[in-house]
């Protein structure tokens, strides 16, 4: 089995064949499946994030009225094995505690910029104002990746429902919510990764190495900050105004700070509501599950 990291590595586009085929939900699950699996869970863009976490709320959405249908309450209730269900719904309650752990980091980290450009707008903040806040942000930004690097680290450790092999019809079913459970996963440590900064070790030329090397430490810092996603602008950004005295240096960089806090906030409060509307739709599933496991 594929590791959750990656669960749809070993995973191709099959036709699911189920006695509710021909409704216009299992081709739709189908397109939304093909469509939201990522080439590189650690490469996506926010808009990319963003845009994929779209489109688990319509899979979602798709999935649960896949499970309101006759036919499919009729084969779960004649095909599905108690150890299948509870891995259905133990990979359920999974993916909303990682959703959870997603929305509390933003939660914390869109709280922080709030105080940071709350500050900033105050003209008589001081310098040690400014520096007690902007530890305060820091150290809140380092405390979150190590619970997204925890995170990340358990999941390797875990393991999305596996098929029965009981009937065609239950094994049918079980690939589509294995899928629909992996494609969901990966977009949320997508997320994670990208909140976080964390990114797979690439290798360096000899000649890169030294390139690297002979940079100043400052320019680095720069060029970094602009090349990376908003989360690691407002990082890069504060830790060089923290590191620049003269006034006139300082206003102008608190300016840029102030915008790219802006931006970030932005970006977070759209994230939220992306994630809220998952989170719904996870329990959503769940409580049909169980609704049509009771019976």
């Amino acid at each position: 089995m594929a590791s959750p990291l990656n669960p749809m590595a070993s995973s191709h586009a099959r036709c699911i064949s189920l006695p509710s085929r021909s409704h216009p939900t299992v081709p739709r699950i189908e397109e939304l499946l093909c469509r939201l699996r990522p080439v590189n869970i650690t490469s996506l863009s926010l808009s990319e994030i963003d845009c994929k976490l779209s489109g688990l709320r319509d899979l979602l959405d798709s999935f649960d009225k896949f499970l309101l249908l006759p036919q499919t309450q009729q084969a779960f209730s004649r095909e599905c094995n108690e150890k299948w269900a509870d891995e259905l719904l133990d990979g359920l309650l999974l993916l909303l505690d990682v959703c959870d752990t997603a929305k509390d980091v933003l939660s914390q980290a869109k709280e922080h910029v709030q105080d940071l450009q709350s500050m900033l707008r105050r003209r008589r903040a001081d310098e040690f104002e400014i520096a007690k806040e902007v530890g305060e942000y820091l150290g809140s930004r380092k405390k979150a990746k190590k619970l997204i690097h925890k995170v990340l680290k358990d999941l390797k450790t875990k393991r999305t429902c596996s098929p029965s092999d009981k009937g065609n019809d239950t094994l049918a079913m079980a690939n589509m919510a294995r899928q629909i459970q992996g494609v969901t996963l990966t977009t949320l440590q997508s997320l994670l990764f990208y909140v976080s900064g964390l990114k797979p070790q690439s290798k360096l030329s000899s000649w890169a190495l030294v390139s690297n090397l002979m940079r100043s430490k400052h320019v680095a810092c720069i060029e970094e900050a602009v090349e990376s996603n908003e989360f690691e602008k407002v990082d890069a950004a504060l830790q060089i105004l923290f590191g620049h005295k003269t006034k006139k240096s300082s206003n102008v960089r608190i300016k840029n700070v102030q915008t790219d806090l802006g931006k970030l906030e932005l970006s977070v409060e759209d994230l939220e509501q992306e994630l809220e509307c998952l989170h719904r739709g996870l329990i959503k599933a769940r409580v049909s599950l169980l609704n049509i496991l009771n019976h």
